[in-house]
């Protein structure tokens, strides 16, 4: 086995047959276009992250010099990927909801741009190299968008999607 891949990045649900869990689970599936739910589990874990993150800051002595420094450090990386407003505060962490975490796909990015018609197709687009950011082309639909990079994604040049006439283009673009 290859270095690396024996660890999860994600954590299965405790009980795995729970209705009301699967049917939102499959929801949110739909909703945002993830080819399965260890995807799902990945942004959730994440999530989990964060929280944790957020709740051993907020435990410590908040007029330490070390607890500011790395609390402004954690809002600013949240803040740059989009995942908290520039309002918001550690605390506000705690209340965040999974939806936040996968608003922030290239995927979903580029199906809210309206550079595709569905989640799905958009996901087919960036897995065929269709879409880039900037000027570098991305091929994995969980990347990351940071906020200064969402105006830059677009079709690639050279691909025959960029032509405004291409049958698979969204409505209206």
């Amino acid at each position: 086995m290859p270095l690396g891949t024996d660890t999860k990045q994600y954590e299965t649900p405790n009980h795995p047959y729970q209705g009301e869990r699967i049917a939102s689970e499959h929801s949110l599936l739909d909703r945002y276009g993830l080819a399965n739910k260890e995807e799902l589990w990945r942004a959730q874990s994440e999530l989990r992250s964060y929280r944790r993150e957020a709740r051993e800051l907020l435990g410590q002595a908040q007029d330490d010099e070390v607890v500011i420094r790395r609390s402004e450090e954690f809002l600013g990386r949240l803040k740059r990927v989009g995942v908290l407003d520039e309002g918001d505060e550690l605390g506000d962490i705690l209340s965040l909801e999974i939806e936040d975490v996968l608003e922030r796909r290239l995927q979903t990015v580029a199906y809210r741009k309206g550079l595709a018609n569905t989640p799905q197709q958009a996901r087919q687009f960036i897995i065929h190299g269709h879409i880039v950011v900037g000027e570098q082309r991305h091929c994995i639909p969980s990347y990351v968008v940071d906020v200064d990079e969402e105006d830059l994604v677009a079709f690639d040049e050279n691909s025959p999607l960029a032509d405004d006439l291409h049958p698979e283009r969204a409505e209206g673009q």
